[in-house]
């Protein structure tokens, strides 16, 4: 059996369109109501072979009761509760007057299926109940028929089926909805992981950027200023200190050649591929600190395991790569660093010691990791881990970092 896509589309359109005019939706099933009522005051359920149409013919007053019942649906999204009472009304004026009975109580079983399906499962039940005693009863009692008539059956019937149907409508919308309301509330999720996401890496790339620069800035300056001093006295160490310079520079261009790098797309041929540093260069690390004038003494001890996780070992490289440039840049002449890696149980703990130096006039040092970007920097790495980093004075003098991270 084929269906015809033409008359899919133009049904699914009619629905549309109802869906839009509730109104109009009303108005039609309020006609369709009255057609069916009408039609079925003509038939009598009591024939010789089952109902006969034509047998008997509606009272005026019944057609009334059926055309006010009929408008009153008009307005039963509007008013449900208003429209229920005004249809069971006039059904039991036509159960306890007429004769014959017309189907007035058709009006009262659409308005309690609208308010079933547009209210709570409590008032469903309450009402529902109240409607099936109230019609069925008076149709068992007050009406000419006796009370065990199908007709009086009838009425019970469709009354709970209507409830019944309401409650249903409503509980399949109620679960569409929250279905619609759990994946919205997914997809805002993802959006804002998504967010979170972005504003970490940027986060990061800030601090690799941070550590670069002032890293390779602070070296650049220092040796610029050694090249100064005996430029005219002795060219050969001036020669020697703008090498440094040189080879300073270099280094700060590859490393933020290859920061930046990570911005690009992912099959971007230009991506850098090198990988990010670590604890395996560090002794080149240390070695641009003394040939800038900063004796730099290295303890690692990883254990058995040896290699730490990549982000680790990131994070362990730019805490000593900060903390060198800080004594750089903050201590006195003649200062010395003593750089520590060991691993303690599941975690390594980055020790950076200095002593300060030998000068009275040398800049102050931050008391606390929220002093600077460097320091906070340090910080927020560790944390990002899991771990933490503290910095502050040394007693006699000098300066302590202490970073732990979980490996």
């Amino acid at each position: 059996m084929t269906t015809d896509p033409t008359r899919q589309g133009r049904f699914r359109a009619l629905r549309r369109w109802l869906r839009l005019h509730p109104p109009a939706t009303d108005g039609i099933l309020a006609v369709g109501a009255l057609v069916a009522m009408v039609v079925g005051s003509f038939a009598s359920p009591h024939g010789p072979h089952g109902p006969t149409f034509g047998t008997r013919t509606p009272e005026p007053f019944s057609l009334l009761l059926m055309l006010l019942g009929s408008a009153a649906l008009v307005f039963r999204r509007r008013r449900p509760r208003a429209v229920l009472a005004a249809t069971i009304a006039l059904s039991l004026l036509e159960l306890s007057t007429g004769e014959p009975r017309a189907p007035v109580a058709m009006c009262a079983v659409i308005a309690l299926y609208t308010l079933a399906a547009r209210t709570d499962r409590p008032t469903t039940w309450k009402v529902g109940l109240l409607t099936m005693a109230g019609l069925t009863g008076v149709a068992m009692l007050a009406g000419p028929l006796p009370w065990y008539s199908q007709e009086n059956i009838g009425v019970f019937a469709w009354t709970g089926m209507a409830a019944a149907a309401g409650d249903a409508v409503r509980s399949r919308r109620a679960f569409i909805d929250a279905i619609r309301e759990r994946a919205e509330r997914a997809e805002r999720t993802r959006e804002e992981e998504a967010r979170r996401r972005v504003a970490e890496e940027r986060l990061r790339i800030a601090r690799d950027l941070h550590d670069v620069v002032a890293h390779h800035i602070a070296l650049v300056n220092v040796q610029a200023g050694v090249a100064a001093h005996v430029m005219d006295k002795r060219p050969d160490q001036a020669k020697e200190a703008l090498a440094h310079v040189r080879d300073a520079s270099r280094s700060a261009l590859n490393e933020l050649r290859a920061t930046v790098g990570l911005l690009r797309q992912s099959g971007d041929p230009e991506a850098p591929t090198e990988p990010a540093p670590g604890l395996g260069v560090l002794e080149e690390l240390t070695d641009t600190f003394r040939n800038a004038g900063l004796p730099v003494k290295v303890m690692v001890e990883l254990g058995r395991e040896g290699s730490l996780p990549a982000a680790v070992d990131l994070a362990a490289y730019r805490v000593i790569q900060e903390a060198l440039t800080n004594v750089r840049k903050h201590a006195g002449p003649g200062a010395t660093a003593e750089v520590s890696v060991v691993r303690v149980g599941a975690s390594v703990e980055v020790t950076v010691l200095d002593d300060g130096g030998t000068s009275a006039d040398s800049a102050p040092r931050p008391a606390d990791p929220g002093g600077g970007h460097g320091l906070l920097g340090m910080r927020e790495r560790a944390g990002a881990l899991g771990g933490s980093c503290s910095a502050g004075p040394r007693y006699g003098g000098g300066y302590r970092v202490h970073a732990v991270l979980p490996a």
